[in-house]
């Protein structure tokens, strides 16, 4: 199959997880991340604020689970421990790395997949979205498993290699390949992503 151009439609970007347990010091968030992780969530800034220039829809993302635990599921079974638990500091969403306003789409998400159990799909039909541009955490586990169920629902998915981070640089880059393998031309730069805003903005004016 040919590659696709990098946007097809309208886009949509998804900011996933960027949350303050990330950049609290001393702070045990549950989750290991690579050492240039905190690096690549204030790189997707630069994402975010060419999104907004050109009045491309932001939906910010929240992990958050409930005190009591009972909607983890079989999250703890792996290596990951208990994390973004309601209440707590760090499961906020960074909202000075991002620059999170009070009229911006969020949505609260009890699973990896940024469309299991939320109301995602419904945004993204009201915003007539094609195209879902992807920044945040993890590249390996959030990041991966909602390009995987956006590709299973044919919207086109791109991922900015340099705006997301992993649990380690293997499994990071491991995830890179898995979504490039799904949609050929997926994993592109903050470079081209913002350049193909504008380029975007430009055809619609």
């Amino acid at each position: 199959m040919a590659k696709q151009p990098l946007i097809v439609g309208n886009p949509v970007l998804l900011v996933i997880d960027i949350q303050k347990s990330a950049f609290l010091e001393n702070y045990d968030g549950g989750i290991p991340k690579m050492s240039a992780y905190t690096n690549a969530m204030r790189q997707a800034r630069t994402v975010i604020d060419a999104a907004r220039a050109s009045d491309i829809p932001v939906i910010f993302f929240q992990e958050a689970h409930r005190p009591d635990m009972v909607d983890f599921g079989r999250e703890l079974d792996g290596t990951e421990d208990v994390h973004c638990v309601e209440g707590r500091e760090g499961t906020e969403i960074a909202d000075d790395i991002v620059g999170l306003k009070p009229d911006d789409y969020v949505i609260k998400k009890r699973r990896y997949s940024c469309f299991i159990g939320t109301d995602l799909d419904i945004l993204l039909r009201g915003l007539k979205a094609d195209t879902l541009v992807m920044v945040g955490g993890l590249t390996n586990v959030c990041v991966h498993y909602t390009f995987a169920d956006g590709h299973q629902k044919d919207f086109y998915c791109r991922v900015v290699k340099d705006c997301v981070g992993g649990s380690d640089p293997q499994a990071h880059n491991a995830a890179l390949d898995a979504m490039e393998y799904l949609q050929t031309g997926a994993v592109r730069s903050s470079d081209d992503i913002v350049a193909a805003f504008q380029s975007h903005e430009a055809a619609a004016a």
